[in-house]
């Protein structure tokens, strides 16, 4: 665990990750990160929590119709 300070960018106030943490993350300069609220605060993560829901929602659709997507492929 490090403390992470708050400071001026621009005319926001942000964090700066250590390469440490964005090496953990697998992300870079540039990318997008999402941060959602977790039981015991906040939490920081390169995949997007909705897409996650719809992938869900995908792979229950294609299980329910497999035998229709077998015939299709034919």
């Amino acid at each position: 665990m490090s403390a992470l300070k708050l400071t001026q960018i621009g005319n926001s106030v942000g964090v700066i990750l250590p390469k440490e943490v964005l090496a953990r993350l697998k992300v870079e300069k540039g990318d997008t990160l999402f941060l959602t609220e977790a039981a015991n605060g906040v939490m920081l993560t390169p995949y997007d929590p909705d897409m996650e829901e719809q992938l869900k929602l995908g792979r229950e659709f294609m299980r329910e119709f497999r035998d229709t997507f077998h015939q299709l492929a034919k």
